[in-house]
């Protein structure tokens, strides 16, 4: 069993996906300044939407067996059968990926002609 119990995976989530989130996001900021707000919001709904459907497989997975998490390494919340904790990883890793893309957003595009 972990040091860490029940906090085991939340605190490596939040280890490995804090630093990386806070670094995209001050990116975003830079990038589209008083657009960050309208990037957030072309960004949200489809994180919402592939979270959504993720859970949604996991639930279904672990319902049947295909799927399970170790005893006592989770807070013990759920959501449906899934972990919050596993909830959260698929949240975090969808956004730190759409935050990428908006960040690459661009990035090869010609500057305009004057």
């Amino acid at each position: 069993m972990s040091i860490l119990g029940r906090w085991a995976y939340l605190v490596h989530l939040l280890a490995w996906a804090g630093p990386l989130l806070l670094v995209q996001g001050v990116l975003l900021v830079r990038r589209y300044g008083g657009d960050t707000l309208r990037a957030l919001h072309a960004i949200l709904p489809p994180v919402g939407a592939v979270t959504a459907w993720l859970v949604v497989a996991d639930h279904l997975a672990i319902r049947e067996g295909i799927w399970r998490f170790g005893d006592g390494l989770h807070l013990g919340w759920r959501i449906g059968v899934v972990p919050v904790e596993e909830v959260l990883f698929f949240l975090v890793t969808n956004l730190l990926v759409a935050m990428g893309l908006a960040l690459l957003d661009g990035l090869g595009a010609r500057p305009e002609a004057s």
